[in-house]
């Protein structure tokens, strides 16, 4: 089942602890500190894969996590980083967090975007000797990574997209005109997804044509589930109205679709349309049109029944697509404005791991958080706590 709309949890790694150790050989009675680093957790990254159609791959997948930092080791050794996650995304995708704020839009191929980043280890006793605290009997703890609830929103990328009401024949056009085989029927609604489909063109220029189910009245205002079905036809630069004929109100029909894209906005309303008029197998004369408006940039009867036409359009396909825009350069121009995203706040404490159990320093907050900070550090029942003068005991 095509899925375009998914939400996930993402976990950056946790950063390894630092190491707590003392140089202990032979004949060096009194070996100074050599506790290592502990290594930066893992991040989170989203991947644009062009090899992808849909997001069903996170239907039964919602929580992912990065590596854990490795911990510090004594010798000066440092931990290991944390093993980054990266997360296939088909091309088109758009995420967003829960703000509904865009984070990111994967809309070229091999697109990549840092989603969460890790947390970073903490320095072992060795970063905290000095000539008057020759023996530190501490280390850092290391800090949690990011963690993110987004919602992802996939918009097809195509060249060109066909609109109209159900049962007018956008599938069986495009079983006709490219390589897609979607279900075809004689009821309405028998699209319940959008299908992507290649034109191959007698130069050998290919365009891709979408097929989105059809649309109501009031699927501006998300009638059923109009939102979803517009969404995918925000990228085409062209769209290809298709018009049942056999009803006899051919106008009406397109007045009543474009009034739909004209009120959902994101420029619908602004694009080169062709229309298309099925069914000319069931009308004893050629349907008129006569609509004017300079976005319509032809007019083209046929019979997906029968075949009548279907080159004429493929032809009009190739001669009426706008261009793709050019590919941003390498080195683009500076832009007009930055967008400023404060950064989270760097956190007011600090958890240090002593050789009788925990210190906390800075200002640390109150109640759960602290509670769940010093779980994550790795405080047990019995272990001894400082926090500021006063020294507990973990229950």
């Amino acid at each position: 089942m095509f899925s375009d709309r998914a939400r996930i949890q993402v976990r950056a790694g946790r950063g390894g602890d630092g190491g707590l150790s003392f140089r202990r050989e032979k004949y060096v009675p009194k070996g100074g500190p050599d506790g290592g680093d502990g290594g930066r957790g893992g991040d989170v990254v989203a991947v644009a894969d062009p090899a992808l159609r849909d997001l069903s791959a996170f239907r039964s997948r919602r929580r992912f996590a990065a590596g854990r930092g490795g911990n510090g080791r004594g010798t000066r050794k440092h931990g290991a980083d944390g093993e980054t996650i990266e997360l296939s995304l088909p091309v088109g995708t758009q995420i967003r967090d829960t703000d509904d704020v865009l984070v990111a839009d994967l809309a070229s191929p091999e697109a990549r975007v840092l989603l969460a980043s890790g947390g970073l280890g903490g320095r072992g006793n060795a970063r905290f000797a000095t000539p008057t605290r020759q023996a530190p009997r501490f280390s850092e703890v290391g800090l949690p990574g990011e963690e993110l609830e987004l919602e992802l929103h996939l918009k097809l990328l195509a060249d060109a997209a066909l609109a109209g009401l159900p049962n007018a024949g956008k599938s069986s056009l495009l079983r006709r005109i490219s390589n897609a085989k979607p279900k075809v029927a004689e009821y309405p609604f028998t699209t319940i997804a959008p299908v992507l489909g290649t034109v191959d063109g007698p130069d050998g220029r290919q365009l891709t044509v979408a097929d989105v189910p059809g649309l109501i009245e009031g699927a501006s205002e998300g009638t059923g589930l109009g939102h979803e079905f517009l969404a995918h036809l925000e990228r085409a630069r062209l769209l290809v109205h298709v018009i049942d004929v056999s009803e006899d109100d051919a106008e009406e029909r397109f007045r009543t679709i474009d009034s739909e894209l004209a009120q959902y906005g994101a420029g619908l309303d602004e694009r080169p349309q062709l229309v298309v008029l099925n069914k000319l197998d069931l009308v004893s004369a050629s349907p008129r049109f006569d609509v004017v408006d300079e976005r319509v940039i032809g007019v083209f009867r046929i019979s997906c029944a029968t075949g009548v036409g279907i080159d004429d359009v493929k032809r009009g396909l190739f001669t009426h697509c706008p261009d793709a825009p050019p590919a941003a350069e390498a080195e683009p121009a500076l832009p007009e404005f930055l967008e400023y995203r404060p950064q989270p706040a760097r956190q007011r404490f600090r958890i240090y791991r002593t050789d009788r159990g925990f210190r906390v320093v800075g200002t640390p907050p109150e109640g759960e958080e602290l509670e769940h900070a010093l779980r994550a550090a790795g405080v047990r029942k019995g272990s001894e706590v400082e926090i500021g003068d006063e020294v507990l005991e973990w229950e």
